[in-house]
C-alpha cells in the first residue's frame, strides 16, 4: 500500500470517525498532492510526498513561530494539531547522537577538514539524510563538528 493509498484510507476513517480536524488537515494534504500533480504533470511516488509533508510541516511550524510572537495561541494550537496529524506519515527523525555519527562518516569521506569543505559535506549529507533530518539540524551539526 503506498503511501497515498494510506493517506486516502485515513482520510476515509476521519470522516467515518467524525473527526473533522484530522479530516481538514488530511483534505488539505491531498489538495497539495493533487495541486503538485496538476502544475507538473507528473504521479507521485511516496518520495515525492514525503517532501510534500515535509514542506507543509515547515510551514506550519513557521506560522507557529509568528502565532507565538503575536500571542496567539488559539491559532499557534490549530497548527500544532495539524503537524500531529502529518508527522505518522514522515520517516523517523535521527537522534542527535545518530545525525552526529552519520556526519562523522560523510565528513571522512570526503575528507573535509574546514569550513571551507562545508559545502561538499551538506551535499552530500542532503542526499544521504533526506527526510531523516532537518537541512537546519545538518547544518548545525556540520558547523559544531568542524570547528
Amino acid at each position: 500500500m503506498s503511501l497515498r493509498d494510506t493517506i486516502n484510507s485515513d482520510l476515509k476513517e476521519a470522516m467515518k470517525a467524525k473527526d473533522t480536524k484530522k479530516r481538514d488537515a488530511l483534505r488539505l494534504l491531498t489538495s497539495a498532492f493533487k495541486q503538485i500533480e496538476v502544475d507538473e504533470r507528473k504521479e507521485l511516488n511516496d518520495d515525492d510526498i514525503i517532501k510534500i509533508i515535509q514542506k507543509q510541516v515547515k510551514s506550519r511550524n513557521d506560522s507557529i513561530e509568528q502565532y507565538k510572537s503575536a500571542g496567539r495561541d488559539d491559532l499557534m494550537q490549530i497548527e500544532l494539531d495539524e503537524i500531529a496529524y502529518y508527522e505518522p506519515y514522515l520517516p523517523a527523525q535521527l537522534s542527535d547522537e545518530e545525525l552526529t555519527n552519520k556526519l562523522k562518516n560523510i565528513i571522512e569521506k570526503v575528507g573535509a577538514s574546514s569550513m571551507k569543505d562545508m559545502g561538499k559535506i551538506m551535499g552530500m549529507a542532503s542526499k544521504e539524510l533526506a527526510g531523516k533530518a532537518d537541512g537546519k539540524r545538518i547544518n548545525e551539526c556540520v558547523k559544531t563538528l568542524l570547528s
